[in-house]
């Protein structure tokens, strides 16, 4: 897979063979049950059903979507079932004509998550699964090219980034915060985003520390913090040529799901 080196050293650690489960032990945010405390379900009742539809009312060609930082795929299946429609089949198998409206591509910087996810994917046709540093730009550059390429496209209509801001930004400082906002924008047309408050950043840092590890490079020395949902909206709309189309709530764990648009997309229904 691509960058796996870089990958394999960047996953969560181990604990005697097998996957540590305290939150702590996944300072990338590759837990290893994401989804048991914070459930798929909870994002995609904010969302209006026909979105999809209602974004691309002209589309006339599969539409691609990026998720990045997908964990063990349960939310990206979640939300392909939602904005296409089939949330409410209890089909295990690939459905009948359901790639083709949406291509998937989910990547997360764990391989043993990436694993598990295309294991248990039930429409390994239309969600593509792939172990990436979104960070490492010589891993990321010619393997998103070359997938964009086998549709004869440059960017991804939608891309969805939920809960991963806080870990490229504690990982990578501002600057890599910046850059990866910049680099999503130039990527999607549409960008769903769940930014993860400041409270949580300090969550982070006190796990690792009860751990008795060192803690994130850069967290004592963010300049970015406060209202990240209000910081991240400025970068992306200021610095990044995109506009806040709506924020569809919270959940309950309090994290507001935004959607931008691209300043460059043609304006949609």
């Amino acid at each position: 897979p691509p960058g796996a080196w870089e990958q394999r050293k960047m996953a969560a650690p181990m604990n005697g063979g097998s996957r540590a489960p305290e939150p702590g032990a996944a300072p990338y945010g590759n837990f290893p049950n994401y989804s048991r405390f914070h459930p798929p379900e909870e994002r995609v009742r904010l969302l209006p059903r026909g979105l999809l539809r209602s974004l691309f009312p002209a589309a006339t060609r599969p539409l691609l979507g990026l998720d990045v930082g997908c964990n063990s795929g349960e939310l990206s299946v979640a939300l392909y079932q939602h904005l296409l429609g089939l949330q409410d089949s209890d089909s295990s198998t690939e459905l009948p004509g359901a790639g083709k409206e949406l291509k998937l591509l989910c990547c997360d910087i764990d391989p043993e998550l990436i694993q598990r996810a295309q294991q248990s994917s039930p429409f390994p046709a239309s969600i593509s699964f792939a172990s990436l540093d979104i960070m490492d730009a010589r891993a990321r550059e010619p393997f998103l090219s070359s997938y964009l390429q086998r549709f004869g496209r440059s960017s991804f209509d939608i891309g969805f980034c939920m809960s991963v801001t806080m870990w490229i930004h504690l990982n990578h400082g501002d600057r890599g915060l910046l850059q990866f906002l910049a680099l999503l924008a130039s990527l999607c047309s549409f960008l769903l985003l769940e930014p993860q408050p400041w409270r949580c950043y300090r969550a982070a840092a006190r796990r690792l520390r009860r751990l008795g590890r060192r803690d994130f490079e850069h967290f004592r020395g963010l300049r970015i913090r406060g209202d990240m949902a209000q910081s991240i909206t400025r970068i992306l709309t200021q610095d990044c040529a995109m506009e806040l189309v709506c924020s569809f709530g919270s959940t309950r764990w309090d994290r507001s799901l935004l959607l931008f648009r691209s300043s460059a997309a043609q304006p949609q229904g």
